[in-house]
């Protein structure tokens, strides 16, 4: 298990989700906007669209996760979910975007059937993406890689769509940003395509599951009791502060900055930042995890405070805050995947299961679940604050926009930092773990 994972491995395991991505980068920033200016749903209708989207995967999820715990092909655990998976994802995405003209009530089903297809399509995806982490290697080290790489493929390809989707729907529609809007998610869609396929064919799984098979009902074995797993998951779930703000990023950059191509900007400012994450491996070889992750979440909650009371009339300060917040944000995803990583060790002593799907599921339905949330939350902001699309804001809206980017995430920050502090499932906990798991095994 101390056997190195090659770079090659570790750059298609970061493709696979980089190309993921993309769809939920187009999915999680541009969606709302695709409802409300284009389909011409309103926004509490698409509110309530993501809400029920997510009460269904709080159902689907975890069900699942504990069929893929089950079985296995030719091609390992969870790598036989790589090579279809790709293939729905380009297909459904490309479809929920479709800008088919069938009338309020028909444009509302047809919203709602098809990100809830989505949402199903990406969890087929998305868990057994995560899980390959905990079965490519068990060492520390080389998975904290695994998981920085992904989150970094991550953030990537989210940032990708953030970049390239609005000057690239500007250029397709001839300067009109609606009817350039399906043709650029078609070819960011397909994009994405070959990077999966590739990581799925340059990926192994390393890590044999426990003789026992795991049944569906063993899934409640795996949740139950597991404090360390379920302190994470919330710690995840406060992404939805960071999720509203990327959600109105666009109405912000438009109305507040006067220029929605500065929303190309952010998108180098988000590919930029994660070129924090190739630090992570060498601080935690000298730091507790927790330790590192409660720093990050002091400095992002006074520099938010700073940025809020700096106001909005500068770009450019505008633009080093968002930047300067960024790096803070995208620091803490392989920090916090690598912490979830380690329960299932914990899971595996404790109940004799190691059950990666239905751990990882828990990130991909909170994850999904923040998101689903931030898009409501941000429909619902939208109609507080008196958004009326496609005019000029009056400035009470104008300063609501504001206050939700700027400030709105500390308050995730300090929840998080909470958590931590109660914290307890450390490095040492977790090297004990793994030690009575080889002598058992012995």
């Amino acid at each position: 298990m101390k056997t190195p994972i090659s770079n090659k491995e570790v750059f298609s395991y970061f493709g696979y989700g980089m190309g993921q991505c993309i769809s939920f980068g187009l999915v999680g920033t541009f969606i709302l906007y695709f409802y409300t200016d284009i389909l011409g749903i309103s926004a509490l209708a698409a509110s309530a669209i993501f809400l029920i989207a997510r009460t269904f995967d709080a159902i689907n999820d975890p069900f699942m996760a504990s069929v893929m715990d089950t079985l296995r092909s030719k091609h390992g655990k969870f790598r036989q979910y790589l090579l279809y998976a790709p293939f729905f994802i380009t297909f459904i995405t490309i479809i929920a975007f479709a800008p088919l003209n069938l009338g309020p009530t028909a444009s509302v089903l047809f919203a709602g059937a098809t990100y809830i297809l989505w949402g199903l399509i990406y969890t087929v995806s998305d868990v057994p993406f995560w899980s390959m982490s905990a079965v490519m290697t068990q060492d520390p080290q080389e998975r904290t890689k695994l998981v920085t790489f992904a989150n970094l493929g991550v953030f990537v390809g989210i940032g990708i769509p953030t970049l390239l989707f609005t000057p690239l729907a500007q250029f397709l529609g001839g300067g009109n940003l609606d009817d350039g809007f399906f043709y650029a998610v078609v070819i960011l869609s397909l994009l994405s395509l070959p990077l999966m396929i590739n990581g799925f064919r340059k990926t192994r799984e390393r890590v044999e599951p426990p003789a026992t098979k795991v049944r569906i009902r063993d899934a409640i074995k795996v949740i139950k009791g597991n404090k360390p797993m379920f302190m994470i998951l919330a710690t995840f779930f406060c992404n939805i502060f960071v999720n509203i703000t990327l959600g109105l990023n666009i109405f912000f950059f438009t109305y507040n900055l006067g220029n929605a191509s500065l929303l190309a900007v952010f998108g180098i400012i988000s590919l930029l930042s994660c070129l924090g994450f190739f630090f992570i491996p060498m601080l935690t070889k000298r730091f507790y995890k927790k330790h590192i992750l409660m720093t990050i979440l002091i400095i992002d909650i006074v520099v938010r405070f700073a940025f809020y009371f700096s106001g909005y009339t500068n770009t450019t300060v505008v633009l080093a805050f968002l930047t300067i917040t960024m790096i803070l944000y995208t620091a803490t995803g392989p920090l916090i995947s690598t912490m979830l990583a380690e329960t299932i060790e914990f899971t595996e002593l404790r109940t004799g299961q190691r059950a990666e799907a239905v751990t990882f599921s828990g990130q991909t339905f909170t994850g999904k679940l923040s998101v689903a949330i931030a898009g409501g939350a941000t429909g619902v902001i939208l109609t507080i604050i008196n958004y009326v699309p496609n005019q000029a804001q009056n400035p009470a809206t104008l300063q609501g926009l504001f206050f939700v980017i700027a400030l709105l995430p500390a308050l995730g920050s300090l929840i998080r930092l909470i958590i931590m502090y109660f914290y307890k499932f450390t490095e040492d906990a977790y090297t004990e773990v793994v030690a009575k798991l080889n002598d058992n095994k012995s």
